[in-house]
Protein backbone atom coordinates (compact mmCIF):
# COMPACT_ATOMS: atom_id res chain seq x y z
CA UNK A 1 0.00 0.00 0.00
CA UNK A 2 1.17 3.48 -0.85
CA UNK A 3 -0.97 5.24 1.78
CA UNK A 4 1.77 5.58 4.43
CA UNK A 5 3.96 8.01 2.46
CA UNK A 6 0.83 10.14 1.91
CA UNK A 7 -0.06 10.06 5.63
CA UNK A 8 3.54 10.88 6.56
CA UNK A 9 3.64 13.86 4.17
CA UNK A 10 0.28 15.14 5.45
CA UNK A 11 1.52 14.83 9.05
CA UNK A 12 4.70 16.72 8.17
CA UNK A 13 2.85 19.54 6.42
CA UNK A 14 0.31 19.71 9.27
CA UNK A 15 2.98 19.88 11.97
CA UNK A 16 4.96 22.53 10.06
CA UNK A 17 1.78 24.58 9.62
CA UNK A 18 0.83 24.15 13.30
CA UNK A 19 4.10 25.79 14.37
CA UNK A 20 3.32 29.15 12.72
CA UNK A 21 0.10 30.60 14.18
CA UNK A 22 2.04 33.09 16.34
CA UNK A 23 4.29 34.37 13.54
CA UNK A 24 4.19 38.16 13.51
CA UNK A 25 3.08 38.44 17.14
CA UNK A 26 6.68 38.81 18.31
CA UNK A 27 6.53 42.49 17.33
CA UNK A 28 3.61 43.23 19.70
CA UNK A 29 4.49 45.66 22.50
CA UNK A 30 2.85 43.23 24.97
CA UNK A 31 3.09 39.75 23.50
CA UNK A 32 -0.02 38.34 25.23
CA UNK A 33 -2.32 41.18 24.10
CA UNK A 34 -3.30 42.29 20.60
CA UNK A 35 -3.71 45.99 19.78
CA UNK A 36 -7.49 45.42 19.75
CA UNK A 37 -7.41 43.80 23.21
CA UNK A 38 -5.39 46.72 24.60
CA UNK A 39 -7.86 49.20 23.07
CA UNK A 40 -10.83 47.23 24.44
CA UNK A 41 -9.31 47.05 27.93
CA UNK A 42 -8.52 50.77 27.91
CA UNK A 43 -12.06 51.59 26.79
CA UNK A 44 -13.71 49.33 29.37
CA UNK A 45 -15.32 47.08 26.74
CA UNK A 46 -16.49 43.59 27.70
CA UNK A 47 -14.49 41.54 25.17
CA UNK A 48 -16.73 38.51 25.69
CA UNK A 49 -16.04 38.43 29.43
CA UNK A 50 -19.79 38.44 30.15
CA UNK A 51 -20.88 35.73 27.71
CA UNK A 52 -22.19 33.59 30.59
CA UNK A 53 -24.71 36.36 31.27
CA UNK A 54 -25.32 37.59 27.71
CA UNK A 55 -26.07 34.17 26.25
CA UNK A 56 -28.28 33.16 29.17
CA UNK A 57 -30.67 36.08 28.86
CA UNK A 58 -28.98 38.85 30.85
CA UNK A 59 -28.34 41.73 28.45
CA UNK A 60 -25.49 44.15 28.98
CA UNK A 61 -25.99 47.90 29.30
CA UNK A 62 -23.91 48.67 26.21
CA UNK A 63 -25.96 46.49 23.85
CA UNK A 64 -29.25 47.56 25.45
CA UNK A 65 -28.34 51.20 24.79
CA UNK A 66 -27.41 50.35 21.19
CA UNK A 67 -30.89 48.83 20.76
CA UNK A 68 -32.74 51.44 22.88
CA UNK A 69 -35.07 52.56 20.08
CA UNK A 70 -35.93 49.05 18.92
CA UNK A 71 -36.55 48.01 22.54
CA UNK A 72 -38.71 51.10 23.03
CA UNK A 73 -36.97 52.03 26.26
CA UNK A 74 -38.74 54.65 28.34
CA UNK A 75 -36.78 57.77 29.28
CA UNK A 76 -36.41 56.36 32.82
CA UNK A 77 -35.09 53.06 31.44
CA UNK A 78 -32.63 54.91 29.20
CA UNK A 79 -31.42 57.00 32.11
CA UNK A 80 -31.02 53.91 34.33
CA UNK A 81 -29.20 52.01 31.59
CA UNK A 82 -26.90 54.98 30.95
CA UNK A 83 -26.07 55.15 34.67
CA UNK A 84 -25.25 51.43 34.63
CA UNK A 85 -23.13 51.80 31.52
CA UNK A 86 -21.20 54.77 32.93
CA UNK A 87 -20.66 53.00 36.26
CA UNK A 88 -19.48 49.86 34.46
CA UNK A 89 -16.98 51.81 32.37
CA UNK A 90 -15.75 53.76 35.41
CA UNK A 91 -15.07 50.46 37.16
CA UNK A 92 -13.76 48.49 34.16
CA UNK A 93 -11.36 51.05 32.69
CA UNK A 94 -8.94 51.21 35.66
CA UNK A 95 -9.06 47.41 35.90
CA UNK A 96 -8.25 47.17 32.19
CA UNK A 97 -5.33 49.56 32.64
CA UNK A 98 -4.10 47.50 35.60
CA UNK A 99 -4.34 44.28 33.57
CA UNK A 100 -2.38 45.84 30.70
CA UNK A 101 0.35 46.94 33.12
CA UNK A 102 0.48 43.49 34.73
CA UNK A 103 0.77 41.80 31.33
CA UNK A 104 3.46 44.31 30.33
CA UNK A 105 5.40 43.54 33.51
CA UNK A 106 5.23 39.80 32.83
CA UNK A 107 6.34 40.44 29.25
CA UNK A 108 9.27 42.60 30.48
CA UNK A 109 10.43 39.82 32.79
CA UNK A 110 10.61 37.38 29.91
CA UNK A 111 12.14 39.93 27.51
CA UNK A 112 14.84 40.85 30.03
CA UNK A 113 15.33 37.20 30.95
CA UNK A 114 14.82 38.09 34.64
CA UNK A 115 11.79 35.86 35.17
CA UNK A 116 12.10 33.31 37.97
CA UNK A 117 9.67 30.62 39.08
CA UNK A 118 8.72 32.89 42.00
CA UNK A 119 8.20 36.04 39.91
CA UNK A 120 6.28 34.00 37.34
CA UNK A 121 3.95 32.65 40.02
CA UNK A 122 3.39 36.14 41.49
CA UNK A 123 2.84 37.78 38.09
CA UNK A 124 0.41 35.18 36.76
CA UNK A 125 -1.52 35.20 40.05
CA UNK A 126 -1.82 39.00 39.85
CA UNK A 127 -3.03 38.81 36.22
CA UNK A 128 -5.54 36.10 37.11
CA UNK A 129 -6.89 38.10 40.05
CA UNK A 130 -7.35 41.22 37.93
CA UNK A 131 -8.96 39.20 35.11
CA UNK A 132 -11.38 37.68 37.62
CA UNK A 133 -12.34 41.05 39.09
CA UNK A 134 -12.76 42.52 35.60
CA UNK A 135 -14.98 39.63 34.51
CA UNK A 136 -17.11 39.89 37.66
CA UNK A 137 -17.44 43.63 37.02
CA UNK A 138 -18.85 43.08 33.53
CA UNK A 139 -21.10 40.21 34.67
CA UNK A 140 -22.64 42.13 37.57
CA UNK A 141 -23.77 44.92 35.25
CA UNK A 142 -25.48 42.37 33.03
CA UNK A 143 -27.21 41.10 36.16
CA UNK A 144 -28.42 44.64 36.93
CA UNK A 145 -30.15 45.10 33.58
CA UNK A 146 -32.78 42.47 34.35
CA UNK A 147 -34.48 44.72 36.92
CA UNK A 148 -34.68 47.60 34.42
CA UNK A 149 -36.14 45.82 31.38
CA UNK A 150 -39.59 44.28 31.11
CA UNK A 151 -39.90 40.57 30.24
CA UNK A 152 -41.14 41.58 26.76
CA UNK A 153 -38.06 43.77 26.27
CA UNK A 154 -35.80 40.93 27.42
CA UNK A 155 -37.40 38.64 24.82
CA UNK A 156 -37.14 41.33 22.13
CA UNK A 157 -33.48 41.89 23.02
CA UNK A 158 -32.72 38.18 22.59
CA UNK A 159 -34.44 38.20 19.19
CA UNK A 160 -32.65 41.37 18.05
CA UNK A 161 -29.29 39.89 19.07
CA UNK A 162 -30.05 36.72 17.11
CA UNK A 163 -30.46 34.43 20.12
CA UNK A 164 -34.12 33.63 19.48
CA UNK A 165 -36.67 33.80 22.25
CA UNK A 166 -36.14 30.35 23.73
CA UNK A 167 -34.64 29.92 27.18
CA UNK A 168 -35.45 33.42 28.43
CA UNK A 169 -38.72 32.71 30.19
CA UNK A 170 -37.38 32.36 33.72
CA UNK A 171 -37.02 36.05 34.52
CA UNK A 172 -38.09 37.25 37.91
CA UNK A 173 -37.54 40.81 39.00
CA UNK A 174 -35.91 41.22 42.37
Amino acid sequence: MKIWPLIASIALVTSAHAQTPYAGMQSRPIKALSEQQVADLNAGRGMGLALAAELNGYPGPSHVLELADKLELSSDQRASMLRLFDAMKAEAMPLGAKLIEQEAELDRQFAARTVTPESLKASTAAVATTQGILRETHLKYHLSTESILTPAQMTKYAELRGYGSGGHKRHHHH
